[in-house]
């Protein structure tokens, strides 16, 4: 079994399949209807309605002065009526948000927008580098932050002891072949996914290698296994869709030191990790 190949196949199928058993909907904005606002209600609505057929009738009445004089009178009437019902709902409005949240708490919603402390939807900042200089464009931005969180694999910069690391790998492996990994084993592994966790790069979700594993538990036990007798992680189990995140406070802050990751990755990959991971501990 070449790994390489078989990975990119099964990959490839899952998301084929995915795309001609599943529908996806066509993102468009939102359309608001009635209530666009939080202080609207079903009684300003009907008064709305009656003043404006009062307008229309008052503006349509054109021959019988008198007569429009009073239609004039009666749409005034509803309109101030309307203007004051508004003005109304606004503050009663306004007052039951401001009770949200208790009293004594000082951080609720309403010291957040009288500080401007409300979040906002955040953009890349200029960042400053170790040499005083600091970016120009969005791309050179991502990769001074990459530099920073993600430290580079130079064996010319390797300490003694990762020299050491490095040349042990390197050594033919002259011990027994582990135990090889059960389907139960892996369904184990399975189990413990929670559903609803962030996709990787992939975007196939966990729910999904699942339903895979239920299909096809012998190929993908033998997967796994082939990864552990010949020692080799697949490289597209290795890409990660990485987010960065400004630490709270910090949006505009030109330190890379001022920003976290996280790094999303493919469900398989995550899979031979917990793998690996129980027999090293059932070692130790």
């Amino acid at each position: 079994m070449d790994i390489k190949q078989f990975t990119a196949k099964l990959e490839d199928t899952i998301q084929t399949t995915c795309m001609e058993m599943y529908r996806f909907k066509e993102k468009s904005k939102p359309k608001t209807k009635g209530r666009t606002v939080p202080w609207w209600t079903d009684e300003l609505q009907v008064m709305r309605k009656r003043t404006n057929a009062l307008r229309r009738r008052y503006q349509r009445k054109t021959t019988n002065e008198t007569l429009r004089e009073s239609r004039k009178r009666q749409y005034n009437k509803a309109k101030a009526d309307y203007q004051t019902a508004i003005k109304g709902e606004k503050t009663r409005s306004w007052k039951k948000y401001c009770t949200l949240t208790p009293a004594n708490n000082p951080w609720n919603e309403v010291y957040k927008i009288a500080t401007g402390k409300t979040r906002s939807k955040q953009t890349l900042t200029t960042l400053q580098g170790p040499d005083g200089t600091v970016t120009e464009t969005r791309e050179e931005t991502i990769e001074r932050m990459l530099e920073h969180l993600f430290s580079e694999d130079d064996p010319h910069k390797d300490t003694d002891q990762q020299k050491e690391v490095r040349r042990q790998t390197e050594q033919p492996i002259n011990t027994a072949d582990d135990k090889e990994f059960t389907q139960d084993g892996v369904r184990q592994v399975l189990e413990g996914l929670k559903d609803k966790k962030a996709r990787g790069l992939n975007r196939i979700t966990n729910e999904i290698v699942k339903f895979v594993f239920e299909a096809i538990p012998k190929t993908m036990t033998q997967l796994y296994n082939e990864c552990l007798r010949t020692g080799h992680f697949p490289e597209k189990w290795k890409i990660a869709k990485v987010l960065m995140i400004a630490k709270p406070g910090r949006e505009e802050a030109s330190d890379p030191s001022l920003y976290t990751s996280i790094s999303l990755l493919n469900t398989e990959g995550k899979i031979l990790e917990k793998l690996l991971i129980k027999k090293i501990m059932h070692h130790l």
